[in-house]
């Protein structure tokens, strides 16, 4: 087999509206909007550079079907800048950009692949500095918004060729109930359909499903929100001469999503939050000097200043002044090392002795003892909120949306739902500074939680 390299990205969502921050001040969500065409410039700028032989891209090009002009007129750039350099781009189109959505009626270029629906086409991918036939490339488009038969199975290997051979596909596997279960499939459709490299786009969380073949999922370029936190990017993918894959992960976005957990643990006052708060701040700035970051704050933890977060809107009128200082640089041009708060999700409470409750033999001990040891099994923690949710399960719509629920989310559930049975049982006033509510609230931000993305390796999770 001949060495090659190519470059996966998939989810560019060139264009994106962003949804629910329309209040952001023209300077911030003007730069917002600018950042998925950053991210496809440097996708660009990573492909020249590591001299890939192509790339492949795997689906939702733009953000909606009815993609923009400017959406459009900036892709084509970007792809006339690959072609500029030798390196041919092979494309599928998503359920944000199916083929039957409204764009420019314009053939692509000749060093542009985009494959049709119905069936996955078929091309041979050549390496650049000679030409040579490295490998099949193979992918399907959605034809329109909703696929919701298992298109992996259309896939086969190419009778008699020893060449590698690469899917493009566009899919929820194994079911990600934080994605729509559009094209589904399992990791065992994948495998055993013989190829050696599948490309998928769709799940917007970076991960390597599967070694051999590899099973990769590269998230998207650029985050869009407080649910997809961490870095974003593209792999570029070395074949060796035996068909082993060696990949690389390369950051493309120029803007940073992140949540921070902030304990109020210790703290005797506003000032000292408010000092911790700010330091905070700086100290992500420090570590990412050249992007813009947003964050949201995650306060927990039990102590004093509970009281004057959840009554007197502190969180609130330190939001609007964290903003008001990074709106200043932003009217600047100071986008570098911005760092935009973007909200606070209060989840405190007063100091308790929950050792002492523990021990009560109390139908509060048991509730809390209960909490603990569902807390602690994911097969418990189900059964317990199948029992207490049972009744919403009949509503169609509520069960969509409760089986859609992630286990780190239903573990906030029991963890509020343990807080408030301290609040309402525990037969004490928070005058007495024995109980409190850890039950969420939010200064700010529209969504209540986000998990840092961080890639998973292997064949099983």
């Amino acid at each position: 087999m001949i060495p090659f390299r190519f470059l996966h990205a998939a989810d560019l969502h060139l264009d994106s509206r962003f949804a629910g921050l329309v209040q952001l001040p023209q300077a911030i969500r003007s730069y917002l909007r600018e950042s998925t065409f950053a991210a496809l410039g440097r996708l660009v700028g990573v492909a020249v550079q590591e001299e890939v032989d192509f790339v492949v891209i795997s689906g939702d090009v733009y953000d909606v079907s009815d993609a923009s002009l400017q959406g459009q007129l900036r892709f084509q750039e970007a792809l006339g800048e690959l072609g500029r350099h030798g390196i041919a781009v092979y494309l599928i189109h998503g359920n944000h950009d199916p083929l039957d959505g409204p764009r420019l009626n314009t053939e692509p270029p000749g060093h542009v692949t985009v494959f049709g629906s119905g069936e996955p086409g078929q091309a041979i991918a050549c390496r650049r500095c000679d030409g040579q036939e490295v490998a099949v490339v193979s992918g399907i488009s959605y034809p329109t918004a909703k696929v919701t038969e298992n298109t992996a199975l259309l896939f086969n290997r190419k009778p008699g060729s020893s060449l590698f051979h690469i899917a493009l596909l566009h899919g929820n596997v194994d079911g990600d109930l934080q994605h729509e279960t559009y094209s589904p499939c399992t990791r065992r459709d994948l495998i055993g359909r013989g190829y050696d490299y599948w490309a998928l786009g769709h799940i917007h969380k970076r991960s390597i499903l599967h070694d051999c073949p590899a099973i990769v999922y590269p998230g998207n370029i650029q985050g869009r929100s407080v649910k997809e936190t961490g870095p974003k990017g593209c792999y570029i993918v070395d074949v060796d001469s035996e068909g082993r894959t060696d990949l690389r992960f390369h950051e493309l976005d120029s803007i940073r999503w992140q949540v921070r957990e902030l304990s109020i643990e210790g703290f005797e006052d506003e000032a000292q939050w408010t000092q911790s708060v700010e330091q905070a701040i700086e100290e992500i700035r420090d570590e990412l000097p050249q992007r813009m970051s947003v964050v949201r704050f995650r306060l927990t933890g039990r102590g004093a200043l509970h009281k004057v977060l959840s009554e007197k809107g502190a969180a609130d009128d330190l939001l609007a002044e964290l903003q008001r200082r990074e709106t200043i640089r932003a009217e600047h041009k100071e986008y570098a090392g911005l760092v935009w708060t973007e909200g606070f999700t209060v989840e405190t409470g007063l100091a308790i002795d929950r050792e002492r409750l523990l021990l009560e033999d109390s139908f509060l001990g048991e509730m809390l003892r209960q909490a603990g040891r569902s807390g602690q099994s994911a097969e418990e923690l189900e059964e317990l909120i199948g029992s207490a949710l049972k009744p919403l399960m009949e509503n169609r719509e509520l069960r969509r949306l409760l089986s859609a629920a992630g286990e780190e989310e239903k573990q906030g559930w029991l963890r509020s739902a343990a807080e408030l049975g301290i609040t309402l049982l525990a037969g004490m006033d928070e005058n007495d500074g024995h109980t409190g509510s850890m039950l969420p609230t939010e200064a700010g931000g529209k969504s209540a939680d986000a998990e840092a993305e961080t890639p998973e390796r292997g064949s099983a999770r």
